[in-house]
Formats: structure tokens, sequence, C-alpha cells
């Protein structure tokens, strides 16, 4: 009787084909089968890398209906690399359903970490990464994407999120109108030859963006969390400092946001139900 095979979930370069380690070259020349998201990314690696073995597509569409047959390959002691074009499988990329289908039969899942536009991201970003919050894509939706961004305005972590070229603009308007000016980094086209970081908050790097007239290459935000200094206050009490400095409606509303980390909506809302009391300015 034949010993089960193993999957190996194998991290591939984000971009520089040298940002692969040793460990991951060995296993993808060892394995029976190497399944992929896109066999044509996947040949210029293994070219390069001079890997010959056997390569099979594993995609978003297709993940489902070929993990029996991957199952399958494992159950005849056949080892299977899975890959994705760049990064670690199941992160925000295929694979996630086929290592649940292979943990659930029972087989063994072995990972082979190595590149992460996350934590490459994090690592020049110069914000606090002692620990932080991972988005995953920005929502495409705007009422979605407005809400997305009201959560990240509460955490006090760092948050790293994904967004294509199409949308970053989009996605920078929505962060302006909710983040202020909380510091962002943005890392375009890591590890690659026009590799670019940015500094500066939302509405800077959506200006710096738009007067380019087209972006390209993919794209990480590092976003700061919300400042120590933002526990200090509530919301209420937020609101009734400005108003005793001054401040209404939605002048308000964006000084709570700015100063102390507070949502334009809860701020506004706070300043409506407060003149409703007739809150005295002092």
């Amino acid at each position: 009787m034949s010993t089960a095979g193993v999957l190996y979930v194998v991290a591939t370069p984000i971009g520089n084909l040298s940002d692969i380690t040793v460990r991951a070259i060995e296993v993808l020349r060892g394995a029976d089968l190497i399944a992929c998201e896109d066999t044509r990314t996947s040949r210029v690696l293994l070219h390069h890398w001079e890997i010959s073995t056997r390569l099979i597509s594993l995609h978003k569409f297709s993940e489902t209906r070929k993990s029996g047959a991957i199952l399958g390959h494992l159950s005849q002691g056949r080892n299977v690399a899975l890959i994705c074009d760049a990064g670690t499988p199941a992160i925000s990329d295929p694979g996630g359903r086929l290592v649940a289908a292979v943990l659930k039969s029972g087989f063994r899942v072995c990972p082979i970490p190595g590149p992460s536009s996350v934590v490459a991201a994090l690592s020049v970003s110069g914000l606090d990464a002692s620990s932080f919050y991972w988005g995953g894509f920005v929502p495409k939706s705007e009422g979605r994407r407005r809400a997305f961004f009201e959560d990240i305005l509460g955490r006090r972590e760092t948050s790293v999120v994904f967004e294509t070229p199409a949308r970053i603009l989009t996605t920078l308007a929505s962060a302006a109108e909710t983040l202020g000016e909380r510091r962002m980094v943005l890392c375009r086209e890591l590890t690659k030859l026009h590799e670019e970081i940015l500094s500066g908050s939302a509405q800077e790097l959506l200006n710096e963006l738009a007067a380019r007239g087209s972006v390209k290459g993919e794209i990480v935000v590092v976003i700061e969390g919300k400042p120590a200094h933002a526990e200090l206050l509530t919301a209420e009490e937020a609101v009734k400092a400005l108003l005793r400095e001054g401040y209404s409606g939605k002048t308000l509303a964006i000084e709570a946001k700015k100063r102390f980390g507070i949502s334009r909506t809860d701020a506004y809302e706070g300043f409506l139900k407060l003149k409703k009391e007739d809150f005295p300015a002092q």
C-alpha cells in the first residue's frame, strides 16, 4: 500500500524572480505535480529555475472542481505543490478551498513560506508593525468601501490593504473622506523594476497619482492606526469640546476626524443630538 502524498503550499516571488527560497525550489523540483493559478505565469518562474515538473491549472473558477483530482493524486502517494501567480496561495489568491479539502480528507499539508507583499510593505512603511490588520482588497461598492474605511478609522493597529490600479484613485478619494490626515504608505510594484513607495495622507497620495493620468502595477497600501490621543475623548466629549471652541455642523465633523480620529458621521450625529438638547457653547 502506497504512502499518502503531501500537499505543499509554496510561496513564490511577488516580482523579482530571485526572491525565492532554496527550499521552495527543491520542493517544486521534487513534486510530482504543481497546481498553479495560471500556467503561463508559472512557466516563466519554472523556466527561470530550470524546473520541469508537470503543471496543471487551479484558479478560482476551477478550484472546487479540480480539488477531487488532486485528492486522488495524494491518495496514490504523489506529492503536489500548490502555487499562485505571486506570493502565497490562499492569501487573497486561490488555494484555500483545496487546502480545506485536503485537511478534511486527512492528508498532510506543509507550508513552504516565502515572499509576502503584505510583510514587505509593512517593513518599509515606517509605521508600527508590532500588530496589524489585514483587510484584503478594498470593497468595490461605494457604501461598503465607506464602511470599510470607517472600520479602519477606529483601529489602533496598522492596517494593510490591496487595491488595483483601476480603482486606486476612487479608493484614495474615499479614504480621504473618512481618514483625513491619517498617514498612509502606498507601495507599488514591490520588488519589480519600477518599484515605488509613496507616503502621505490619502489626499496627498490622490493628488500625486491623479496628476500622472494613469497608474499601473500592483498596489499595497499601509495605513496608520488610530492615534493614542484619540482614546482620550469619546465622540460625545469631542463634540462638546469642539462646540465650546465655536465649531459646528460639518466643520465640527471634519475637525473631530482630523483631531481625534472620530468618524465624521459619528461626530455630525453627535452634533445634531446635542443641538437638539440645546447644548450650551461656552
